[in-house]
């Protein structure tokens, strides 16, 4: 009757976290410690009598009120762990991303005080620049969990990712390589104020690749000024020498600029014919395209300066 019955429990719920190789009367103190109504020596007595003490499992575990020691038994056995979770955004840059799970509920920060070389280095892949070798997706973890373990994962996805969209590239393509689909994906995530537009802006960018023209887009710009950036552009930013400027220099830049979602790797190798070489925001998050230099100053007048 008793292990079947509700234990006195809070309202809400209690938290209790199982090391790796903790004993049976252990995990029995450690459930009474986080706020259950009842005696170690019941508890320990009933994982024992059930015959499943030895599969307890370590980890973190939640148990809400109304719980029983069956259901106690039941979770810790079948390591049902609580889970959290840490949402890397598209579009994010890796400073971002490293933010964000800086700040993770219950996530272990065994890399905040690393450089982002020695993060790489840690990750196996020493001397590779981290923006854009993430993944963006929403990861979960058990409380406790390294936040390397997160990084690990998300460049795998990234991996698997990259492999995928690079295999289903259009057979003309003019970039060459993954890194390049890669570089290209982040600016296009950048650019793309609307999901309709994405292919157009990467065929805007294949086109001035391959007559050898000058990206010439802001975000590459933004990022390679950093932190001196103020969310303000100025004429004098984009004449400013960076690795990153696209309007001093040509190709793309040596680095992605943001981590890239799905969507922008497809767009980076599977751009749609068009004759589009400008594009230009129309103010309401979408763009407007144009094949010749005088139909973009056009658009520039009437979207942008208003006349």
């Amino acid at each position: 009757w008793w292990v079947n019955s509700p234990m006195d429990l809070p309202q809400s719920g209690i938290e209790v976290s199982i090391e790796p190789g903790t004993l049976p009367r252990g995990v029995a103190q450690a459930v009474v410690r986080a706020g259950a109504g009842t005696q170690t020596d019941l508890l320990f007595a009933w994982f024992r009598l059930s015959g499943r003490a030895r599969s307890i499992k370590a980890g973190s575990y939640e148990f809400s009120a109304g719980s029983s020691p069956a259901d106690v038994l039941r979770k810790l056995t079948r390591g049902d762990e609580t889970q959290r979770a840490v949402v890397v955004i598209e579009g994010w840059t890796f400073r971002q991303m490293r933010q964000a799970l800086a700040r993770a509920d219950a996530l272990k920060p065994e890399t905040t005080q690393w450089s982002d070389e020695q993060l790489m280095a840690a990750l196996g892949r020493p001397g590779l620049a981290a923006e854009g070798q993430f993944f963006p997706d929403t990861y979960t973890y058990s409380r406790g969990s390294s936040d390397l373990a997160v990084y690990r994962r998300a460049l795998a996805a990234m991996d698997r990712a990259l492999e995928a969209t690079w295999a289903a590239r259009a057979s003309d393509l003019v970039i060459k390589d993954a890194r390049g689909a890669l570089i290209l994906a982040s600016i296009v995530e950048k650019e793309t104020g609307r999901e309709a537009d994405r292919g157009r802006v990467s065929a805007v960018f294949h086109n001035r690749l391959r007559i050898g023209m000058p990206l010439q887009t802001d975000p590459t710009v933004i990022y390679g000024m950093g932190e001196r950036f103020d969310g303000n552009l100025r004429k004098r930013d984009l004449q400013t020498d960076t690795p990153w400027n696209t309007y001093t220099r040509r190709g793309l830049p040596p680095t992605p600029i943001a981590l890239p979602g799905r969507a922008s790797l497809l767009s980076a190798v599977q751009p749609p014919q068009d004759r589009a070489l400008y594009f230009v925001a129309r103010g309401d998050g979408s763009s407007q395209f144009s094949a010749t230099l005088d139909e973009h100053n056009r658009a520039v007048n009437k979207y942008q300066r208003g006349q």
